[in-house]
């Protein structure tokens, strides 16, 4: 692959990475409440559900969801459902008192900030939609498929987990400037309507093709 087409592809790869979404939201979410370190779990969850996304979209997933009006429809609405849950978590979870929220946050575990990384990124039809438009793009055939698919996913798993990480210490020094105004009730009851909204915004997403 050509020096100049890979950086092409790492940046267009970057600015998806830094664009806000479900992910973006997650990470700070995470990087105010428990600290850019319990960060990590949940950034290392997303960029595996993307390396299975782009595996599902190489197997034809994306194509899939394209030509069937059915299966984006269930996608979306799995996805959408998933954000908006989410969201009203976050936001009944905001209402507890300051010590019991501190104790919570320290009871989390890795395991579970993982599992809703991943899940985010699974269950999200504009990844698998994007994915599927990204690398074919990239794609060349005399250059042998599989070593092509590993540069390509690792480079775009990198950039993801960097980005996402930023944003989680951003999130966590803004937390620890500000005397804990980042796990306030409001900035809790703020990123849950944000998740809800993101849903919302996910349902009305239209197939193409």
């Amino acid at each position: 692959m050509p020096i100049s087409l890979y950086l092409l592809f790492c940046t267009v790869a970057l600015i998806a990475s830094l664009t806000p979404g479900p992910a973006v939201m997650l990470a700070i979410r995470n990087g105010a409440n428990h600290g850019w370190r319990n960060a990590i779990p949940s950034s290392f969850g997303n960029i595996s559900g993307l390396f299975c996304l782009a595996c599902l979209s190489m197997a034809g997933l994306g194509a899939l969801m394209k030509s069937s009006a059915v299966v984006f429809e269930i996608v979306k609405l799995i996805g959408a459902g998933y954000l908006i849950y989410l969201g009203i978590k976050q936001w009944r979870n905001a209402g507890q008192a300051a010590q019991r929220e501190q104790r919570a946050t320290q009871a989390v575990g890795a395991r579970a900030l993982y599992t809703e990384g991943l899940l985010l990124a699974l269950t999200n039809p504009k990844a698998i939609l994007f994915i599927t438009a990204l690398l074919p793009q990239f794609i060349r055939a005399d250059v042998p498929l599989p070593r092509q698919f590993a540069i390509l996913v690792s480079t775009f798993m990198t950039l993801s987990f960097s980005a996402l990480m930023s944003y989680a210490t951003l999130a966590s020094v803004a937390q620890d400037r500000f005397l804990g105004l980042l796990r306030s009730r409001g900035f809790n009851r703020a990123t849950g309507a944000c998740f809800v909204v993101l849903g919302g915004f996910l349902l009305r997403l239209r197939r193409v093709g």
